[in-house]
C-alpha cells in the first residue's frame, strides 16, 4: 500500500531510501541489524511492549524490528511496520511471510492518515530523524496512539559520541575532499542529536512525559572485512570514492587499519552514544 511518497514534503527522503541508500541498505541488511540490533533493544525495553497490543514500527526498513515486535505482542497482537522505501520493504516482507502478527506499509508517517487512536505504543529504531518537519510528523504520530499510548525510540546523539558512525570518515578524511556539511538540525542521522530540541519537539506535538536517556554500548556488524564493507557502503564516504575513485585503494588501506584497531574476539566494536526517548499521550 503505498503513501505517495513522491508528492510528500520527505520527497527528497523518499528518493534516497528508494534510489540511493535502499539497495545498499537491503543488500548488508545482515551486519547492519547486527549492528543496530543492540540499541534497538534498549529502545524495545523500554516500550515495554505486551501480548494483544497494536504496535507502529516507524522507519522498520528490512523488518528486523517488527518481527521481533511481532513476537513481544502475540498471541493476540498486531504490528504496522511502516517505512518510505519499497526496496527495503520487499526484504521484510519476505522475512514476515508466514508471520500473522505483521503487515507492512510504505508510506510518510509526517502525512500518512493513521486511523485515529489505532495503536497502543509507537516504536522507532533511528527512523524518527528524516523528517522535513518533525513537529508535523509527531503531532500526526500522536493522532495514531490511543489515549495513555506510549512512545519509545532510539536516536543519535552527536557525531563525537559515536566512532562508530564517524570513525571511518575521519581515517579518510586526510585523502578526500571535505563533505558538505548539513545545517543543524536538518533531516538526517544526527538531527536529534540536541536532546532539548527533541523534548521540544516533542511537548508541541502533544506528548507528555518526555524522557531522554543517554546510552552508550559497543556494537558492530561482524568482522574486519565487514567492518569495512560497511564502512565503504554506508553513508557518505561511498559517495565521496565515487567522486575520487583514484583514492580507493589509498582510502581502504586507511579505513582497515583505523577498523583493525578495534577488532577483537567478537569482531569490530565501536563505542555508540543514543538517546533512549519514551513519551505517553494523556490517558
Amino acid at each position: 500500500m503505498a503513501g505517495s511518497p513522491d508528492d510528500s514534503p520527505n520527497a527528497q527522503q523518499a528518493d534516497y531510501w528508494n534510489a540511493a541508500a535502499g539497495p545498499t541498505w537491503a543488500e548488508l541488511q545482515g551486519p547492519l541489524d547486527r549492528q543496530l540490533a543492540p540499541l534497538g533493544h534498549v529502545a524495545m525495553a523500554a516500550l515495554k511492549p505486551r501480548p494483544g497490543e497494536h504496535l507502529l514500527d516507524i522507519g522498520c526498513g528490512a523488518g528486523e524490528t517488527s518481527l521481533e515486535l511481532a513476537a513481544a505482542v502475540a498471541p493476540g497482537g498486531q504490528v504496522t511496520g511502516l517505512d518510505i522505501s519499497g526496496i527495503l520493504l520487499e526484504v521484510a516482507r519476505r522475512r514476515a511471510e508466514g508471520v500473522a502478527e505483521v503487515s507492512f506499509v510504505e508510506a510518510d508517517a509526517q502525512t500518512w492518515r493513521f486511523r485515529t487512536g489505532a495503536f497502543d505504543a509507537v516504536f522507532s529504531r533511528f527512523g524518527v530523524m528524516f523528517f522535513a518537519d518533525p513537529v508535523a510528523a509527531f503531532r500526526n504520530i500522536f493522532r495514531a496512539l490511543k489515549p495513555g499510548g506510549r512512545l519509545a525510540f532510539v536516536c543519535w546523539r552527536p557525531p563525537a559520541d559515536n566512532p562508530v558512525m564517524v570513525l571511518p570518515m575521519a581515517a579518510a578524511a586526510p585523502h578526500l575532499p571535505p563533505p558538505p556539511q548539513p545545517e543543524p538540525g536538518a533531516p538526517g542521522p544526527f538531527a536529534f542529536a540536541d536532546p532539548e530540541r527533541v523534548r521540544g519537539i516533542l511537548i508541541e506535538a502533544g506528548f507528555t512525559d518526555v524522557r531522554i536517556t543517554p546510552h552508550d554500548q559497543k556494537v558492530g556488524g561482524g568482522d574486519l572485512a565487514t567492518a569495512v564493507g560497511l564502512a565503504l557502503k554506508v553513508g557518505p564516504l561511498g559517495a565521496l570514492l565515487r567522486e575520487a575513485p583514484e583514492k580507493r585503494e589509498t582510502v581502504i588501506t586507511a579505513v582497515r587499519e583505523a577498523l583493525a584497531a578495534h577488532d577483537g574476539p567478537d569482531g569490530v566494536k565501536l563505542e555508540s552514544g543514543t538517546w533512549i526517548v519514551t513519551a505517553r499521550v494523556l490517558g
